[in-house]
């Protein structure tokens, strides 16, 4: 498991001129005509978009760290098209080197992140069942290529499960420290709490390429309010489907299940991890709901 450390923090970090924007661009789509806007949200990358329908993506060298990787992104996403190309996610047109600079020209997702969107309850619930239906296709790629690949450097084993999901608890625990979300002494009370629920955690079954973070600021829906696709893959490892399922509220994870078991029940062992999951991430909700 890899810490979040960035190595490159001295980097310069320009923003590059519309030219050069499409000069990477136009080999791979030479009809791209004008840059349209930059997204500077995104932390580890930056994004141009080009016309309406184009992304070009690059790597914002001061925000470099081992867990993210546009080439790993790269790969991920053709993997998938071959798998699956109905999986709606974007589409990769061109990915390069140029000097320090590392990009990626794709396809540009339709409509707009859920967490910039205002849902009424069933288009919430439908997105949900949408992005579980998303996630059990994209969980169901073969492995091999991905282990061959020498891409992801974060790789868990089957008993690695417990070791991961007490990993993730304490980081969570860690940034809601720091966000002055809870104090100290909560974290001797949520660690209490959750022992006994660790110990009961099962080897995993399967162990599968992961997206890492299917939150709501990387799932979009079009203006109708309907699911259209997720992004963002760069941050992807190899573990336990679970770990998608830890981005989403825990109120939420019931109907993200619902489109993610659709087509395909989920095993007794799946069901004892998530069910750990759900627990470890109730401990830290109530605490913080406390503080508030």
């Amino acid at each position: 498991m890899i810490d979040d450390i960035y190595y490159q923090r001295g980097f310069s970090d320009p923003v590059l001129k519309d030219d050069y924007v499409l000069d990477l661009v136009r080999p791979f789509m030479p009809s791209a005509g004008k840059v349209t806007g930059i997204d500077e949200t995104g932390g580890e990358a930056r994004t141009y978009a080009v016309d309406n329908d184009i992304i070009l993506k690059v790597q914002r060298p001061q925000q470099l760290r081992l867990s993210t990787s546009l080439e790993k992104e790269n790969f991920f996403l053709k993997q998938l098209e071959k798998y699956d190309s109905s999986i709606s996610v974007p589409r990769v047109l061109g990915y390069g080197k140029e000097g320090t600079l590392e990009y990626t020209v794709m396809t540009r997702m339709p409509g707009k992140a859920v967490l910039y969107s205002t849902l009424t309850d069933k288009q919430c619930e439908s997105m949900y069942f949408e992005l579980g239906r998303t996630l059990r296709k994209i969980h169901s790629v073969n492995i091999t290529a991905f282990l061959e690949s020498g891409l992801f450097p974060d790789i868990d084993t089957p008993s690695d499960m417990r070791a991961r999901l007490h990993f993730c608890f304490n980081r969570v625990l860690g940034w809601r420290l720091n966000s002055n979300r809870i104090v100290q002494a909560d974290i001797e009370i949520a660690n209490e709490q959750a022992l006994p629920i660790l110990e009961r955690v099962p080897n995993a079954e399967i162990i599968t390429p992961v997206h890492a973070n299917p939150g709501l600021e990387h799932v979009f829906v079009n203006d109708a309010g309907t699911f259209s696709g997720i992004i963002d893959f760069g941050d992807s490892y190899i573990s336990h489907p679970i770990c998608d399922f830890r981005s989403i509220p825990v109120r939420d994870r019931s109907m993200l299940l619902a489109g993610y078991s659709s087509e395909s029940e989920i095993s007794d062992n799946f069901k004892q991890i998530l069910n750990a999951a759900y627990a470890l991430d109730s401990i830290i909700e109530v605490l913080c709901n406390k503080q508030r």
